[in-house]
């Protein structure tokens, strides 16, 4: 009996050897401490997952971008609708500016998209056509919304500035294939100052004569294409830049900054149904005023 007992004990003890060396193995102690296999693919992994999924995709921060669309082509036309449209008037005059000034809250989201745009397109050259395109279209439903006239040169559509800022991408892309040190750089301020006085002499998204909308786009557009690199240093800049540009802007780039690198949709035709969006809700309000 001594015998077997002791033949007991030292199975029980090489067996629990045998798990504390397995557990061990696996990161896995008895106190709790260390990563085991099933915290590896198990609990840290949906933990993992859920930290991936949060945040807002390209699809969210484009529905964001169109209700800040809304908000600028309802200030000339449904405000003054609502609450009249005498100048003396206070209150249409107050809402007339609030929703043009939080609508400025797209500037740095659709920079963004365009410069993730001109990185992962595979033809820049028909991206940059769309553009043009679209600011084309929506420059007469654009002048009814905002002057009741269908050609008016008092101010151009913002997506005029968002073709200047892609130019002036795709033309620093071409520069810096060929040159290098001063003669890039030098190179690089000279299309920055050409880009900027095609937004001011045109007037690009300038409304009610508060900012110069397309400018302002362009300033984005920089800042998120030199820094892509350091996104830390990136968001900040970019939330500093925001801030000085009458507050708005600034709440833009939280915005951009919870992107999670998904797309948010699966069908071609709702990036179609995006670029739509504008020259219609533009027709829209025009109609209703």
């Amino acid at each position: 009996m001594a015998q077997c007992a002791q033949t007991i004990t030292c199975a029980h003890d090489c067996l629990r050897d045998g798990i504390e060396e397995n557990s061990r193995r696996e990161g896995y102690t008895e106190n709790g401490s260390g990563t085991d296999v099933t915290d590896q693919i198990g609990f840290a992994g949906m933990r993992r997952k859920k930290k991936q999924r949060r945040g807002l995709s390209v699809f969210q921060l484009k529905v964001i971008g169109a209700v800040a669309l809304v908000l600028s082509a309802g200030s000339t036309t449904l405000v003054p609708l609502i609450f009249g449209s005498d100048t003396s008037n206070m209150m249409s005059l107050t809402a007339m500016v609030l929703c043009e000034v939080v609508s400025w809250f797209a500037a740095p989201i659709y920079a963004w998209l365009l410069v993730q745009g001109f990185q992962q397109t595979r033809n820049r050259v028909a991206y940059g056509v769309q553009l043009l395109l679209l600011a084309l279209i929506a420059e007469v439903p654009y002048d009814l919304a905002t002057s009741g006239k269908p050609f008016d040169f008092g101010s151009q559509n913002p997506v005029f500035g968002l073709f200047i800022a892609f130019a002036m991408l795709a033309a620093m892309k071409w520069v810096a294939q060929r040159y290098q040190g001063a003669m890039l750089v030098i190179s690089d301020i000279v299309l920055v100052v050409v880009a900027v006085l095609w937004d001011l002499l045109l007037r690009v998204g300038l409304r009610q004569h508060l900012m110069s909308l397309g400018a302002v786009t362009l300033g984005f557009v920089l800042i998120f294409w030199l820094m892509r690199s350091r996104e830390n240093t990136m968001m900040f800049t970019a939330g500093l830049f925001g801030a000085v540009m009458m507050i708005a802007p600034g709440v833009g780039v939280a915005f951009v900054h919870y992107y999670n690198g998904k797309l948010g949709y699966k069908h071609s035709w709702t990036k179609w149904m995006f670029y739509a969006f504008y020259p219609v809700i533009l027709l829209i309000c025009a109609a209703v005023a």
